[in-house]
């Protein structure tokens, strides 16, 4: 009786409450039956076509409309690309709509001519939402967008979060390669077919606890039956050698058959010439300096091969086969270095010259393999994804380096050469099970599991030579082997309201560690468990304002090639070695930001990173050698405030801004001067502003004038000097869409070089560093066969890739 009284009580409490508000809900799929995430969904008056309340659907289709008054309304569901949708509806109780089915609008793709619009921002609970599609920006290559992202900085050869490199995905499988070998893809990728990108600096437990920011590439589904394709290629200039990337792309989807295949091919030449000054000191007296002029020519022809196969075997059923190879041939990637030292006296006498050639040749296979399997039960929404991985990266380097002694009169005082072979072999399973399900009307709970076996094999052999014969250096040659077991579980949970959004999850990783040097027979073994929670809130105080708060937890885990223990020796005098010891990095990070008029965004971040690994040089002042060592710090700190906004000036002119003030604390142990504990800190400032411009009638001639400062900043050890670049850039599109030309200029003004000074305790070394940064480019892009379609590209979700260099 009691509880027929409790429920009696708590159904006439939300009578009088909601009597007169209503729901509305549904899910908007195209006519194959897909999902079409980011719908807009509008409720209008139906007097007077006002709009009263508005949502857009998430990735499943489905939309949740609350707290609506009693009434007559037209609802109105819109797509790009699509009929829209109007349904006339009356209020007296919550409305399910069902199922409703977006037909394509055939006469707006083909009948018309598209005018790009300028891109659009979008803000959800735990990313910001880049809209590109069809936009200024599709013609370009995928690279070009991300420098136009909000919050996304791309400068001298790096892709940069919040000061930290981002792990980049494309449709949530991540691309696993270095941060240039990533640059040399997304510029070969033409961006026509892109339709977002998704920049999320805290990311949520479904990814992988390794790595910063994500940033992830959205592309459009295929929604039509047929072919299409594409051809584009870049041509830049620089100082002293041009650099060229071209590809192609493909696109087919039947039935029940969806393929794509990309390729592209980078040959280059990259120039780079540094001046280092070191001063070797004892109990702070200088007792000799060196003065280097460093030339390096590096060749390279990196090939790109990404496909993608999916099979629907029925609606609940399908299979896909996506392939990445990344291929370096031996004949075409080589490294030429020159350097002239001059050493002086404490005195500032010459004392001798040492002149160093070192001829390196190297060759990379980056081959990987995935399969998956997606099942979709009756419950709409509710999936389960089942992947199994397999890469194999193959790397080999030869190098031969010859150094000539002279005396201050140029005449021969002794010469030295050394040959060293190197190779690395990595192969990496994984298996990982994913569960997506809907709960409620605007809920969804996911969960997963993963496992990964990572087996490398690492050898270096050094060869001196004596009287013109070479002699095995068994001191500095090794092999390492090592394997690495990751175990990995997550959950997480997310909730949709009127104006709040919620999404929290923990992920839990267990990894087994065991290195083994054969020459020393030094084994190392380790076990470690970590736990990687997250929040994410979201308030949307009203149509124009919001506020939103953000906190992960991640790791950092040292590349394998950090934790070689032997010496790789790049001359006579300096060295690169790493550490088997070496800790993972745990970063916390918080986030608050507010959104201002839908417009302007103020973030204020904080981020405690705990056991960095980074690369520091140290000068060995009693023998006169250059150590880059790779080892954990003890700390680092950084938090600012950064400032974003995307927004139009006039019709024909959009205005992007990117600013950021910080403060970045960096404390580590000097190891060539006592272990001493040494910390170094600075405010600094960078700020990009980019100018859109549009001519013509159709806006079919772009315009894009950038600006970008960098004041000084500390890297570690080190304080690197401010730098500045203005880029202009112009691209008309042709044939009513279906190609683009481009010429542009990068760093005007050739401001981007700068100087890196390393000076406390013992410690004294100053780099000015200079590289081909002005440059002329131009680029083209050639759509053809039905270019409505859209791809199926994936990338390769595996975060251990990302540590294979």
């Amino acid at each position: 009786m009691l509880n027929k009284l409790l429920t009696f009580f708590l159904f006439l409490l939300s009578t009088l409450c909601f009597s007169q508000q209503f729901r509305v809900n549904g899910i908007v799929n195209d006519t194959f039956n897909k999902p079409i995430a980011y719908t807009n969904v509008v409720i209008l008056n139906k007097g007077n076509s006002e709009v009263v309340k508005g949502v857009t659907t998430n990735e499943a289709g489905v939309f949740l409309i609350e707290n609506i008054d009693k009434g007559d309304y037209t609802i109105k569901i819109s797509f790009l690309g699509f009929e829209d949708f109007l349904k006339e509806i009356s209020l007296n109780q919550d409305l399910d709509l069902g199922l409703i089915l977006l037909k394509e609008n055939f006469e707006e793709l083909d009948g018309v001519k598209i005018v790009a619009k300028r891109p659009t921002v979008k803000r959800l609970v735990d990313r910001l939402v880049f809209n590109v599609e069809n936009s200024t920006l599709s013609n370009n290559n995928v690279l070009d967008v991300l420098k136009h992202t909000p919050g996304v900085l791309v400068n001298n050869e790096k892709i940069t979060v919040k000061q930290s490199t981002p792990v980049i995905y494309i449709n949530d499988r991540r691309v696993h390669l270095s941060s240039n070998e990533v640059q040399q893809l997304l510029e070969g990728t033409s961006a026509s077919n892109i339709k977002s990108i998704e920049v999320i600096t805290n990311p949520p437990a479904k990814y992988e606890a390794e790595g910063g920011a994500v940033i992830n590439i959205v592309t459009s589904k295929n929604i039509v039956a047929g072919y299409n394709g594409s051809v584009f290629g870049n041509y830049k200039q620089g100082s002293e050698y041009p650099k060229y990337s071209a590809g192609t792309s493909h696109f087919f989807k039947g039935k029940k058959l969806n393929t794509y295949l990309n390729y592209s091919i980078s040959p280059r030449k990259d120039y780079r010439n540094n001046n280092e000054f070191v001063n070797f000191l004892d109990e702070g007296e200088t007792t000799s300096s060196w003065e280097t002029d460093y030339k390096r020519v590096r060749e390279t022809t990196n090939q790109n091969i990404n496909a993608n196969i999916d099979y629907e075997i029925n609606d609940n059923n399908s299979l896909g086969f996506s392939s990445s190879m990344l291929i370096a041939p031996r004949e075409n990637t080589q490294t030429d270095i020159n350097s002239i030292t001059d050493v002086f006296s404490n005195t500032k006498v010459l004392d001798s010259t040492f002149i160093t050639d070192n001829e390196k040749v190297d060759e990379t296979f980056n081959l990987a393999f995935t399969l998956d399997y997606i099942h979709k039960f009756k419950k709409e929404g509710e999936k389960l994804l089942i992947s199994a991985h397999y890469t194999n990266y193959d790397f080999s380097s030869f190098q031969n380096v010859d150094t000539d002694y002279l005396f201050p009169d140029r005449s021969l005082i002794r010469n030295n050469r050394f040959q060293t072979f190197s190779s690395q072999e990595i192969k990496l399973y994984t298996g990982q099970l994913d569960y997506e399900l809907p709960v409620g009307d605007s809920g969804l709970f996911e969960a997963g599991f993963k496992i990964s076996n990572i087996n490398s094999e690492s050898i270096l052999n050094q060869f001196n030579f004596e009287n013109g014969e070479s002699e095995q250096d068994f001191e500095n040659s090794d092999t390492f082997l090592y394997d690495e077991t990751n175990y990995a579980v997550y959950y997480s949970y997310s909730q949709d309201w009127d104006s709040w959004s919620l999404k929290l999850g923990l992920r839990t990783e267990l990894t087994n560690i065991k290195g083994n040097s054969l020459s020393t027979n030094t084994k190392n073994d380790k076990k470690y468990g970590k736990f990687f929670p997250s929040l994410h809130v979201l308030n949307r105080l009203n149509d124009n304002n919001e506020i939103y708060f953000n906190y992960n937890r991640r790791i950092y885990r040292p590349r394998y090639s950090e934790l070689n223990p032997f010496k790789y020796f790049l001359n006579d005098n300096s060295y690169l070695t790493g550490d088997p010891n070496l800790q993972p990095q745990i970063d916390d990070v918080f986030t608050l930001g507010y959104t201002f008029n839908q417009k302007y965004t103020f973030e204020a971040y904080y981020r405690y990173e705990s056991d960095p690994t980074i690369e520091i040089l140290f000068q060995d002042n009693d023998e006169n050698i250059l150590k880059y060592i790779n080892t954990n710090i003890d700390r680092s700190i950084s938090y600012g405030l950064d400032f974003t906004t995307y927004t139009s000036i006039i019709n024909n002119w959009d205005l992007y801004v990117l600013s950021s003030y910080f403060y970045y604390d960096n404390q580590f142990f000097a190891i060539e001067s006592d272990n001493a504990l040494f910390t170094t800190k600075q405010w600094s400032l960078y700020g990009q502003i980019i100018n859109y411009f549009s001519f013509l009638k159709d806006k079919s001639l772009t315009a894009d004038v950038s600006y970008l400062y960098i004041s000084s900043l500390v890297d570690g050890p080190s304080n690197l000097s401010e730098r500045s670049s203005l880029d202009i850039s112009l691209r008309k599109t042709l044939w009513n869409n279906r190609a683009s030309i481009s010429v542009g200029v990068v760093d005007v003004f050739n401001t981007l070089n700068f100087t890196q000074t390393t000076k406390y305790l013992n410690q004294d070394v100053l780099l000015n560093s200079r590289i081909e940064n002005r440059l002329i480019t131009f680029g083209f892009n050639y759509k053809f066969g039905n270019f409505r379609l859209t791809n199926n590209k994936k990338e390769i979700d595996l975060k251990e890739r990302d540590r294979l260099e």
